[in-house]
């Protein structure tokens, strides 16, 4: 079989990303451009700003990447674009960039979940092998999904409220730290020592996630603190904070693997760059001879390499969309 070539678009969020990846596996060209210079100004992503800047700089974009692949529309064999989940403004950008190009261009059209892109972003690392868990864990989804053959998804737990990206942005933005928050929680986590009692969230028998609780936790702590006059150790409360919830994440997946008699396990989203969920994580898996992949750090965030490397296998699976596609916000991964 020749080797397909597909051009993917993502833009479900505040970064605007055009990729070229051959065979599900090879990454051709990567080209993103990042907005949390402008967001940080807000103190989180504002919709509309997003939006706005996605139509300013897709034709740059996909320029670019066509450039620095040294490549024509002529060498791409399909389009693929994420149509959701995610900003609803920010994913209509790219949905119409795609269909444009696929419609004067006459190449198939391919419609990727945002979730299988990250999920598929270790098959950029390391070829994917079944069955396997996928730790999904990003700023809007905290998910364990059960995989038994290439796309195939059954999602197995997910969380109930926050996912834990957005607990932790508004953990940092508590305790004064930067946008975005993960990060900044995350390195002040390991200067800091676990001093302070805060929750396991959701602690049970089931494979759901919550958050709001520990979230909230942190906040009462802090203003209980302030009241009395009490000065907060920045450190040790993100420490206290990081550790419930690399605990409750690590568990859970755990006891997926264990009941679904599986030992592999992917980690993907954006959380997956957090250094202390990748040491509990690699701990646990050497220690129970688990096959653990977790992407580098440029594939974790949002990025149109991760829709590329899916689009491949939904290619193979005949999952073409009309140009009628449209994007939405909110969607289940099947």
């Amino acid at each position: 079989m020749d080797s397909v070539n597909i051009l993917a678009f993502e833009s479900s969020c505040d970064e605007t990303s055009v990729s070229i990846i051959r065979d599900g596996k090879e990454e051709i060209a990567t080209v993103v451009l990042t907005q949390i210079d402008i967001h940080k100004l807000f103190g989180g992503v504002v919709p509309e700003v997003a939006s706005r800047h996605h139509i300013e700089n897709i034709t740059i974009v996909i320029e670019e990447c066509l450039n620095k692949a040294h490549m024509t529309m002529n060498d791409i064999d399909a389009i693929a674009v994420t149509y959701g989940p995610g900003l609803i403004g920010s994913l209509l950008i790219g949905v119409q960039a795609a269909k444009t190009l696929s419609y004067l261009f006459h190449k198939p059209l391919i419609p990727v979940h945002h979730i299988a892109g990250h999920i598929y972003a270790n098959n950029l690392v390391e070829e994917m092998k079944f069955p396997l868990i996928a730790l999904v864990v990003s700023g809007g989804h905290t998910e364990l999904v059960y995989m038994k053959d290439n796309y195939s998804f059954e999602k197995i737990g997910g969380t109930l409220d926050d996912a834990v990206g957005e607990a932790y942005d508004k953990v940092a933005r508590v305790i004064g730290l930067p946008y975005p928050g993960g990060p900044a929680v995350d390195k002040l986590a390991h200067v800091g020592k676990d001093t302070y009692s805060l929750p396991v969230p959701l602690d049970d028998d089931t494979y759901h996630f919550s958050f709001s609780g520990l979230k909230s936790a942190v906040i009462n702590l802090s203003h209980n603190e302030t009241q009395r006059g009490n000065e907060i150790r920045k450190e040790d409360l993100a420490c206290s904070f990081q550790n419930r919830v690399v605990e409750i994440l690590s568990k859970k997946t755990m006891k997926a693997l264990k009941e679904y008699h599986v030992d592999r396990l992917i980690v993907a989203g954006g959380v997956a760059a957090n250094q202390g969920l990748r040491e509990n994580l690699q701990k646990l898996c050497h220690e129970n001879n688990i096959h653990l992949i977790i992407p580098p750090m440029k594939y974790c965030t949002d990025n149109a390499a991760m829709i590329g490397a899916a689009a491949y296998f939904a290619y193979k699976k005949g999952r073409i969309a009309t140009l009628d596609l449209n994007a939405k916000a909110t969607e289940e991964l099947k």
